[in-house]
């Protein structure tokens, strides 16, 4: 290892560092009696990466173009910290006065953000392994952290079994690629399809590892671990685990389909298409019926990584900056949310069933106001930021002739409309009932007001989001 290719993985480095002296420290201590210290502390040091990855500047490679740090790189490795340092955060509280916030949390959530960027920046197949299997592992853990109960244990179970049958997939897929192209590299692999001509054996290898990363982003036919996983795990991991993972594998899916198969956008287009409407009709038709908010929040995140698939299948700059854009957005949203969800409460206990928002707008009509926006924004109506999200890429998909799947996707929307709009119903005009007790500690009443203003304002000035995109999408799109 060089001293360039050090300063290179720097950030990661110093996380890795952090996990380890915090797990010393933790046992060295105690365990869980610095479990509230080392969590705020981990939520400074992500936001302190996140400013320092930031800022970085030109493009570099490290271990043999194992490892690219560049402009795409970078912005999804911001929106990960900074995601991942939020959830940590609005869930301190509710993990504290719930028994569950042990001192491996942040750890394992420090172990898994290191897997994302590294996931982000894999030039090979081998790092993106790598990366995918560092943050697969710890999500595994924390799945099933509340060690007491059977659906939590449940939920890591099942995550653990599909998720070793997806890394089969993409395993298996790699070894095809590696065969037939005769290298790891995706700077190997696409001079390998130079002339536009995909090999077949590389072909089936594309399309296996597509399966294997529509695991990670929930997408049809791969989704089936997403509703009893996010309904089994404590509610703070399933906010974590619809912001920051998904962020990183919608990225690494594009780092690979443009760094390595760029050249024959034609052969995974059609593949990205299916899986895409696939994923957008299921969760607009499958979340009609969920009554548990936590389940309808997986649906809701099924059909939202279909229309993020749309930006893809452009095969340019402007597909993959929408995309981006988009999962931006998306991770606000749910950050939002789930600041919410993690305050629903009565006698003391967590409630998740929807008709327990009736008339949440008398009793608390600031909250029932940011929700309502950002629902809303969810549901693609203007003129919140949502709406603006889901037209960028359902016109990147009409511009690369996509024509119908620009309409399904429509037609998807709003269809799946009727669940975030029917928890507006039942906040403004519902059936009297007994009231919720939403005691949110401040951080929490802060990222739900935040997420919502962002939803309004950000349709007049994105914060500077979009020229940092398409500088990530111009990076990764030669």
């Amino acid at each position: 290892m060089t001293s360039a290719d050090f300063s290179t993985v720097l950030p990661e480095f110093v996380l890795a560092i952090y996990a380890m002296a915090a797990l010393l420290f933790g046992v060295w201590t105690g365990k869980d009696k610095v479990a509230v210290p080392v969590l705020w502390v981990t939520v400074a040091v992500l936001l302190l990466v996140g400013l320092w990855v930031g800022a970085g500047g030109a493009t570099r490679t490290a271990f043999g173009g194992l490892f690219i740090d560049d402009a795409f790189a970078r912005f999804a490795k911001v929106v990960t910290l900074i995601s991942a340092a939020a959830v940590m955060a609005t869930s301190a509280d509710y993990m504290n006065r719930r028994g569950l916030l042990r001192f491996e949390f942040p750890i394992l959530v420090v172990l898994a953000v290191i897997g994302m960027m590294m996931m982000v920046s894999a030039g090979d197949l081998m790092s993106l392994y790598l990366g995918l299997e560092l943050m697969s592992l710890a999500l595994y853990v924390v799945a099933a952290l509340r060690r007491d109960s059977e659906r939590s244990s449940e939920a890591g179970l099942k995550y653990f079994v599909l998720g070793s049958l997806s890394s089969g997939l993409l395993l298996y897929g790699a070894s095809l690629t590696y065969g037939f192209a005769g290298t790891t590299d995706f700077a190997g692999i696409i001079t390998v399809v130079q002339d536009g001509h995909l090999p077949v054996g590389v072909l089936f290898g594309l399309v296996f590892m597509i399966a294997g990363l529509a695991f990670k982003v929930s997408a049809v036919p791969f989704h089936m671990w997403t509703p009893d996983v996010y309904e089994g795990s404590p509610t703070p991991i399933t906010a974590f685990f619809a912001t920051a993972p998904k962020m990183a594998a919608m990225a690494l899916i594009a780092r690979l389909m443009f760094d390595a198969f760029g050249n024959v956008p034609g052969d995974w287009t059609q593949v990205i298409a299916l899986v895409a409407v696939l994923s957008m009709f299921v969760g607009a038709v499958a979340g009609i019926g969920q009554r548990n908010i936590k389940r309808l929040m997986a649906y809701s995140s099924i059909s939202h990584m279909g229309f993020a698939l749309l930006g893809l299948l452009a095969g340019n700059a402007q597909g993959v900056e929408a995309m981006l854009v988009y999962m931006t957005i998306y991770v606000v949203m749910n950050v939002g949310v789930f600041s919410f969800i993690l305050a629903m409460e009565r006698d003391g206990q967590p409630v998740t069933d929807i008709s327990a928002l009736n008339m949440l707008s008398k009793a608390e009509p600031v909250k029932a106001l940011a929700l309502l926006v950002i629902f809303f924004s969810l549901a693609g109506v203007p003129p919140m930021l949502g709406f603006f999200a889901k037209f960028a890429v359902i016109r990147s998909a009409l511009v690369a002739g996509y024509s119908w799947v620009a309409v399904l996707g429509v037609i998807a929307s709003v269809i799946a409309a009727f669940y975030y709009l029917r928890i507006v119903f039942y906040m403004y005009f519902g059936a009297e009932s007994e009231p919720l007790e939403t005691r949110m500690p401040v951080v929490q009443w802060v990222l739900l007001v935040a997420s919502a203003i962002v939803m309004v304002a950000g349709a007049v000035n994105l914060f500077g989001i979009e020229g940092a995109a398409q500088a990530a999408a111009a990076a990764l799109v030669h």
